[in-house]
Parts: structure tokens; C-alpha cells; sequence
């Protein structure tokens, strides 16, 4: 078994940059260089003197980093750590919507796997959806693959969005009876909503934040108490950085299996063997960061 100890000493040996996404199991938040949301680590990465990640998150997100960082080798502990958002959206069936909804742009939620960025106009997150929709020139606008988020975006700009019919399977298992019942039982605390969480839900929220949002929002409110309806994993990060204040899940914890396959002996045994390196080709690289790019000059 895999310890901590056994991790720093493979991480320095090989120069190694350990990312790990807010949604990870704690012992591995614990053992990166950086916690944090999906575009968050990839800038990291690129910005970073190491040329070699471990980016301990489901693969679309090593994915981003690899179009950020073309030339650097970007490792993922479990190649088969796939997010089904994002496996929700296929190339072909893009390219069919496009057809048909010709003077649409196509934005992709960075959610998404790389093929899918590469057929995309531009990309955004959950935390600069709204502005990245409104910015754009066109009336109508395809966007891939959350149908929450899209509903969301759509209720804050004057553009058509043409929802994909993709959901994240933990978010969506967010009940507005549950949350409502923590509200009740917890009246003082702060509700924090993820976007990507049911319409019904959202309208409950006091503020609905990306992951990253959250995270800062906590760290600078006033308040002692937080109700989160996001993924169970960021309780602990935002524990662990608030020690005085409470954060509790908002209802039932919801749990994200393919974000919590990842364990110690993975991070170890991917450092040890440098495995599993994402590989991109070329065309798909090049295209990929044209809409990740776009998304960063306009917001």
C-alpha cells in the first residue's frame, strides 16, 4: 500500500507536478501540489516549470491540460476515470445539430472531451458561462452537453440556446425537497448551488457558484455556516482552508464513483510508470485550443 511518504519521494525524484480536482478522494487532495476546478489546474499546468503533469481528476480534465500544455506530458492515474457528462456528447452528433442550426455558434462546456472542443466555436466553464453566451454575436447558440447549465444560461441572456440533453448524474440527483429540508434545519447557513444542479434546485440557492466559486465565496463571507449542493469531495478542501466555519451537504452527500476511483497506490503506480499519458493528435490539439483560448480572451 501506497503511503504519502512513497508519493513526495517518486514526485521529486521525476519532477513531477500533482494536480487534483476539488471532487477527489481527501488522501489524494492531500498529496497534490494543487487543488482545485478543471481550467483552474490546466492554467496551473501550463504555467508551471515541471514537463510532466499527474493530473488526478476523469480524463476530459487531463484532456485540457494537454491542449494548454501541447508539449509537456500530462499523466492521468486512471485512464478509465471518465466523466458521463462528457461521454454524453459525441462528434458525430455535433456535427448533425450543426447542420441543422446553421448560424448558431457552438459553445462547449470544458466538460467535455477533446473531439468535442475541437467541433466547438468556443468553450466556457460554469463559472463564466453567462458572459461567454452574451458576448457572442450570434442570436442562436448550441451548447454542450448540460441541459442545467443551459437552462441557467439561458434565464441571464437574450440569446436562443439549443440545449444538448447531457446531465452530470450527481448533480441531477439534487432534490429541491432535500435541500429544502437542510434549509430548514439549518436556517443561519449560506445555500451554495452548482449550476449544473436541477432549475428547482437552483431557485433555492443564495448563490449558485462554479466549484472554484465556492471555494472563494466561503473563504471571504462572513458567514459561520454553509449548505453545498455540489459533489461531496469539496466539503473536505473547504473544511480543511475554513477550520472555523461549518459546511455541510445540502441533503443527501452525492458522490461522483468515477471522480473517487483514483486512489494513493493509482497516484503512485502512475508516477513510478509514468502512466496513463494523454495523447492528442495534431488537428485535434490545434482546434481544441482555439475555443479554449477564445473562452479566455472573452471573459
Amino acid at each position: 500500500m501506497s503511503t504519502s511518504a512513497d508519493i513526495a519521494r517518486l514526485k521529486h525524484e521525476k519532477d513531477v507536478l500533482i494536480l487534483a480536482h476539488n471532487y477527489q478522494r481527501p488522501e489524494v487532495q492531500d498529496v497534490a501540489d494543487f487543488v482545485g476546478d478543471s481550467l483552474e489546474l490546466s492554467i496551473k499546468a501550463s504555467r508551471a516549470e515541471q514537463q510532466t503533469i499527474l493530473f488526478c481528476a476523469v480524463t476530459f480534465m487531463a484532456e485540457t491540460a494537454k491542449i494548454l500544455s501541447p508539449r509537456k506530458k500530462v499523466l492521468v492515474p486512471r485512464i478509465d476515470a471518465r466523466c458521463p457528462m462528457a461521454d454524453m456528447v459525441s462528434v458525430g452528433d455535433l456535427i448533425r445539430l450543426k447542420a441543422g442550426h446553421p448560424d448558431a455558434a457552438v459553445v462547449c462546456y470544458v466538460n467535455t472531451n477533446a473531439d468535442v472542443k475541437a467541433e466547438s466555436d468556443v468553450c466556457c466553464t460554469s463559472a463564466n458561462a453567462v458572459k461567454v453566451v452574451q458576448s457572442l454575436d450570434e442570436d442562436e447558440v448550441i451548447f454542450v452537453p448540460d441541459i442545467n447549465l443551459a437552462h441557467w444560461v439561458s434565464r441571464q441572456t437574450n440569446k436562443k440556446i439549443i440545449p444538448w440533453k447531457g446531465f452530470c448524474h450527481v448533480h441531477a440527483r439534487m432534490r429541491a425537497n432535500e435541500v429544502s429540508g437542510a434549509r430548514a434545519a439549518r436556517p443561519d447557513a449560506v445555500l451554495l448551488v452548482h449550476p449544473e444542479c436541477p432549475p428547482d434546485v437552483i431557485d433555492l440557492a443564495d448563490q449558485v457558484l462554479s466549484t472554484g466559486g465556492m471555494v472563494r465565496f466561503a473563504a471571504r463571507s462572513e458567514a459561520r455556516e454553509f449548505l453545498v449542493a455540489t459533489e461531496e469531495g469539496i466539503l473536505y478542501r473547504m473544511k480543511k482552508e475554513n477550520p472555523d466555519k461549518v459546511f455541510m451537504p445540502a441533503g443527501l452527500p452525492r458522490v461522483c464513483s468515477n471522480m473517487k476511483k483514483i486512489t494513493l497506490d493509482d497516484v503512485a503506480r502512475s508516477l513510478a510508470e509514468e502512466r496513463h499519458e494523454i495523447s492528442l493528435d495534431e488537428s485535434t490539439l490545434a482546434r481544441a485550443s482555439r475555443a479554449l483560448r477564445r473562452m479566455m480572451e472573452l471573459s
